[in-house]
């Protein structure tokens, strides 16, 4: 087995000798797949970019995360960067083995076996169409203002729905539509973290860097830890994305070598812009006190309207909405291609439609389908709680990190049981090491987002995102023992472990 000198980017090997000449393994790990290989190595970086997205996570929860920890909430991007970065790790090993469109399913499959994928696949499903909702929900506020409306709850619901349809239209229209519409969100996400935040740093500057030190007074009597972990949902809600790149993998060329060297690029690039929008934010603003004290309920939209006029803020309101589209473009992609890699595996009910495939386009149309109209759903299903958003990321984040852990966890198990990555991608001496740092990260994080913080709110409500969770996870446990769909595909399952060393 190749070893590699550091877990990053040397951690290359030679490749198994069971691969063909695109880089995926002959092992019959891999099914024939109905995808055509329309994206090359940037478009599929750019999609794995656009759905982490670091103006959506920012401009979404910048308000939130500044009012509950003050600037210092700014280091809650270093803290779930180096976390997310060994979870990105890990999953280029098992993506380089098994680069199979859907994910964390068919790794999970491969790595333990099909009760585990099931329940994986389940997880990280519901995650997604809940993560597709907040996304587009958290554009309904910029919508309103370039539009000319009064935003509420209601025309927020409305605009999310609106903005779910065009996305799975443009789906729709195959892998190279997709490709382009990742291209176009990656200049957006730039020109939004990039060329917006220099400007108001030369322009709007209202803070020198002491202030990331600066708690102003947000822990009160008592320790600032317990703030800034509420304050880190910005961090854990921004690093995660990077997976896209794999629910690709059957329509990327030598996916062994670039979907993993696409993942960590994402952790890199992606991180540096969110943290960077941040900062040039955080640095901006005039008055913390009114965010703190929830006076000032959108600083981001003040900012921008103070130092960039109407024109240049509705102007940038267009680049941000351009970013909050290619992202739900992007999770749908990805949760299209989850349900599609469930159905051909025959593991959940109506699985002969949603495996259905458009042959012209290239796309599973049925799956795509489900992608949208679950979202709209549950954005109407919004109506009816307060602070509707938070919940809804936070419900997000729980099932994402969940799902992740899943995976970081089967693999951790396979390589104990002897399990040696056999893909293009390795990280050789130093893979056990990461592994158990991304499974301890990923408890921390799950643990942390389901804290209780507001004890004078009724249980329900206070206890809420970990409530969704345990419903999901029983629903699933249920629905797999009830149906047993889980065991009526023969593909290939916990092989990961060749014979000889089981």
């Amino acid at each position: 087995m190749a070893s590699a000198s550091t877990p990053a980017d040397d951690a290359h090997g030679k490749g198994s000798p069971d691969a063909v000449a695109d880089g995926t393994p002959d092992d019959g790990s891999v099914p024939d797949s109905e995808f055509r290989k329309d994206m090359g190595p940037w478009a599929n970086f750019a999609l794995g970019f656009t759905y982490l997205s670091p103006v959506v996570s920012t401009y979404t929860l910048f308000a939130t995360a500044l009012g509950e920890g003050g600037p210092p909430m700014v280091w809650a991007f270093v803290l779930a960067g180096c976390g997310q970065f060994l979870v990105a790790l890990v999953f280029g090993e098992v993506v380089a083995q098994f680069p199979i469109a859907g994910g964390v399913y068919p790794w999970a499959r491969h790595l333990w076996g099909k009760r585990w994928a099931w329940m994986t696949g389940w997880v990280y499903m519901w995650a997604l169409l809940v993560t597709i909702t907040s996304v587009a929900y958290g554009a309904g506020p910029y919508i309103a203002i370039l539009i000319g409306f009064e935003p509420t709850v209601h025309t927020t619901v409305l605009c999310t729905v609106v903005l779910i349809i065009i996305a799975v239209l443009i789906n729709y229209a195959g892998t190279r539509w997709l490709s382009w519409a990742a291209m176009i969100g990656f200049a957006a996400e730039l020109i939004g973290a990039l060329i917006v935040g220099i400007y108001l740093l030369v322009t709007h500057r209202e803070h020198n860097l002491g202030v990331l030190f600066d708690t102003y007074g947000t822990e009160g009597d008592g320790s600032y830890l317990p703030v800034f972990l509420a304050a880190a949902i910005i961090g854990f809600y921004q690093y995660y994305g990077f997976e896209a790149c794999g629910d690709t993998a059957e329509e990327v060329a030598h996916p062994g070598k670039v979907i993993p060297k696409a993942m960590r690029r994402t952790i890199y690039v992606g991180g540096a812009a969110a943290t960077f929008t941040c900062l040039s934010l955080l640095l901006s603003v005039t008055d913390y006190r009114a965010v703190i004290d929830g006076k000032d309920t959108d600083p981001v939209v003040h900012l921008l309207y103070d130092a960039l006029g109407e024109f240049g803020a509705r102007l940038v309101m267009a680049v941000v909405l351009i970013s909050f589209l290619s992202c739900t473009i992007s999770l749908q992609a990805a949760a299209g291609r989850l349900i599609y890699s469930y159905a051909r595996d025959q593991m959940i009910v109506g699985h002969r439609l949603l495996r259905k495939f458009s042959p012209a386009r290239a796309v599973p149309g049925w799956a795509l389908l489900v992608s949208a109209v679950i979202p709209a759903i549950i954005a109407f299903g919004s109506l009816v709680s307060a602070d509707a958003l938070t919940k809804i990321v936070s419900f997000a984040i729980l099932g994402i990190y969940g799902a992740f852990q899943m995976v970081v966890l089967a693999a951790l198990r396979a390589r104990l049981k002897g399990w040696k990555p056999a893909g293009e991608y390795r990280l050789g001496r130093w893979g056990l090491l990461v592994n158990v740092g991304a499974l301890a990260y990923g408890v921390f994080a799950i643990v942390n987002i389901c804290w209780a913080r507001t004890p004078e709110a009724p249980w329900y409500d206070n206890y809420i995102v970990l409530l969704c969770g345990g419903v999901v996870v029983l629903a699933g446990v249920l629905y797999m023992f009830t149906t047993h769909h889980y065991g009526r595909s023969d593909a290939p399952c916990g092989d990961a472990i060749p014979e000889e060393r089981r």
